[in-house]
C-alpha cells in the first residue's frame, strides 16, 4: 500500500472514533437531562405573580409621596370614583381620590382638577375629622396653587393628627420656602430624614439644598434619588429635577441629556420636554427649541412655558409669534386663576418686561406682603427697575440675593437683575461683578439676556482702581 493510502486508511480509522465518542457522549448528556427532567414538577408550574393593575400602581404612589404615570392615575381616579359614588362615607377613598386629582392638576397643568379635589378632600374631612390623609391631600392641593400660607397650616395639622406621617413633611418644607422661611425649610428636613429614608426624600432634600446654595448637594442627592426610584415615571422626574438644576448650573449639555432621558422614560413628562426647550435655546438650537416647548404646551399648557417661547420668538424678531404666546399666557393664567392658583408671580414678571411695569409692582408688592420668597423678592425687584424706582428695586434685587437674608440660591437671572439695576443707578463696579457673575454662573441663561449682559459688560469697561475694594488700604501696605 502507498503512503497516500496509507493516509486515507488512519484518515478514516480516526473519523469513526471520533463518531463513536460524540453517539456515547449524546446518550449520556440524554441520560442526565432525563433525570434533570423526572426530578422537574410535572404541568405548567406556578404561575408568576400578576402585575399590579394600573389604579393599584397610582395608589401606591400616591399615598407613598412619589410620582405616578398618567394613565395609571387616570385608572386610580376612575376606580375611587366608582368607590365613593358606591361608599359615600368612605373617608379613606375620598381623601385619595382628593390626592389623585391634586397629582392629576399638578402633571397635566390643568386647574380644573383643583375644585374637584377640594370637594373631594372636604368631604373626606368631614366624613371624619382630624384625617391625617385628607390633612396632607390639603396642604399638596395649597402647594399646587401657590397658597403657601395655606399649605403651612394644612401640613402642620396633617403632623399634628399623624407625627409620623412622613409624607406631610415633603408639603411643609415647600411651604416654608415660599414663604421665605429657608431656615424653617432645613429644620422640617432634618425631622424628615430621621423618619425616612429613599429617593422622594431624596429628591426633598435636593430641593432644599439647592435653596441653600448647595448645588453639590443637590445633584448628589438627585442621582441618589434618580438611582434608586422603583418606576421609570419616577425616576423620570428626578431626572428632569436635575436637568434643572444643571441647567441653572451652567452645565446646559448635560442638562439636556437629562431632559431628553426624562421624556425616553415617561413620555408624559413635559416638565422635561419645556426643559430641553430650554437647553435647546441656550445652545442656539432655535428650531428644535420651539419644537419642544410646543410639545411641552400642548399637553401642559402652564404660563411660565409661554412665557419663555414668547421671548424665544421675540429674540428671534417674531414679534406676532410671541404675541400670540403672550394672550396664551394670559388666558391660561385667567383660568387658573378661576381655580384658585395663585399666579401673580409669572404674571408680574409678564408684566414687567411686556406690558405694564406700574401693574407688575402692584401685584407683586402684594404677593410679597403675602409670600415673601426669594422668587418674588427678585421680580419686584426688576419691576420696581423697570417702572423707575431703582433705589426700591435695589433693595429688592440685594434681598434676592443676600446670603444673610435666606437669598443663597445661585441665580443667573437674579445676579443679571442686580448688575442692571446697579448699572442704571450708576453703580460700576457692582454691576460690572455681578454682571460677571451671572455669565459664569451660566454663560447661556437666556437667548435674550445673556447679550444684554454682555453688551452692558463691554459698555462698562475695564474696572478702575476706585472698583477695587480697599485700594488704598491694600496699596499702603504694600
Amino acid at each position: 500500500m502507498d503512503n497516500e493510502a496509507v493516509d486515507q486508511e488512519q484518515d478514516a480509522t480516526a473519523r469513526r472514533r471520533l463518531r463513536r465518542r460524540v453517539l456515547v457522549a449524546s446518550v449520556a448528556g440524554c441520560a442526565v437531562l432525563g433525570g434533570v427532567l423526572a426530578l422537574l414538577p410535572s404541568g405548567p408550574g406556578p404561575a408568576r405573580p400578576p402585575a399590579p393593575a394600573p389604579g393599584a400602581r397610582a395608589l401606591t404612589a400616591v399615598t407613598s409621596g412619589v410620582p405616578a404615570s398618567l394613565p395609571d392615575l387616570a385608572a386610580l381616579i376612575e376606580r375611587r370614583e366608582r368607590r365613593v359614588r358606591d361608599r359615600p362615607r368612605d373617608a379613606v377613598s375620598w381623601a385619595v381620590l382628593g390626592a389623585a386629582y391634586v397629582e392629576q392638576g399638578r402633571r397635566t397643568a390643568r386647574p380644573a382638577y383643583y375644585p374637584k379635589a377640594e370637594k373631594a378632600l372636604r368631604t373626606s374631612l368631614k366624613v371624619r375629622a382630624r384625617n391625617a390623609g385628607a390633612l396632607d391631600g390639603m396642604a399638596a392641593l395649597a402647594n399646587a396653587r401657590r397658597d403657601f400660607g395655606a399649605a403651612l397650616t394644612w401640613a402642620e395639622a396633617a403632623l399634628k393628627a399623624d407625627p409620623k406621617r412622613w409624607t406631610a413633611y415633603p408639603q411643609l418644607i415647600d411651604a416654608h420656602t415660599g414663604l421665605g422661611r429657608y431656615k424653617e425649610a432645613e429644620r422640617a428636613l432634618d425631622r424628615l430624614l430621621k423618619l425616612r429614608s429613599g429617593p422622594a426624600v431624596r429628591a426633598t432634600a435636593a430641593a432644599v439644598y439647592r435653596d441653600r446654595g448647595r448645588d453639590e448637594d443637590a445633584a448628589a442627592a438627585l442621582s441618589d434619588a434618580a438611582a434608586g426610584a422603583r418606576t421609570p415615571v419616577e425616576r423620570a422626574a428626578y431626572l428632569e429635577r436635575a436637568g434643572q438644576l444643571a441647567f441653572e448650573r451652567g452645565d446646559t449639555d448635560v442638562a439636556l441629556r437629562h431632559f431628553r432621558e426624562a421624556v425616553r422614560l415617561d413620555p408624559d413628562q413635559r416638565a422635561a420636554l419645556a426643559g430641553q426647550g430650554r437647553a435647546l435655546a441656550a445652545l442656539g438650537r432655535t428650531a428644535e427649541a420651539v419644537t419642544a416647548y410646543r410639545a411641552a404646551l400642548a399637553r401642559q399648557p402652564r404660563p411660565e412655558y409661554a412665557l419663555e417661547l414668547g421671548e424665544l420668538y421675540e429674540s428671534q424678531g417674531l414679534g406676532h409669534a410671541a404675541r400670540v404666546q403672550y394672550d396664551l399666557l394670559r388666558e391660561r393664567a385667567a383660568r387658573a386663576t378661576a381655580a384658585g392658583v395663585d399666579e401673580e408671580l409669572v404674571l408680574g414678571r409678564f408684566e414687567a418686561d411686556h406690558g405694564d411695569p406700574e401693574s407688575a409692582v402692584d401685584r407683586l408688592r402684594e404677593e410679597w406682603r403675602r409670600q415673601p420668597g426669594i422668587a418674588v423678592a427678585d421680580a419686584l425687584g426688576w419691576a420696581l427697575h423697570r417702572a423707575g424706582d431703582g433705589e426700591e428695586a435695589l433693595r429688592f434685587a440685594r434681598r434676592a440675593t443676600d446670603r444673610a437674608k435666606g437669598g443663597t440660591v445661585r441665580s443667573a437671572l437674579y445676579s443679571y437683575h442686580l448688575g442692571m439695576i446697579e448699572r442704571e443707578l450708576g453703580r460700576e463696579g457692582p454691576a460690572r461683578r455681578h454682571l460677571q457673575e451671572a455669565l459664569r454662573i451660566s454663560p447661556r441663561f437666556s437667548p435674550t439676556l445673556v447679550p444684554r449682559a454682555q453688551e452692558a459688560l463691554q459698555e462698562l469697561g475695564e474696572p478702575s482702581l476706585e472698583d477695587v475694594p480697599d485700594f488704598e488700604d491694600w496699596s499702603a501696605g504694600e
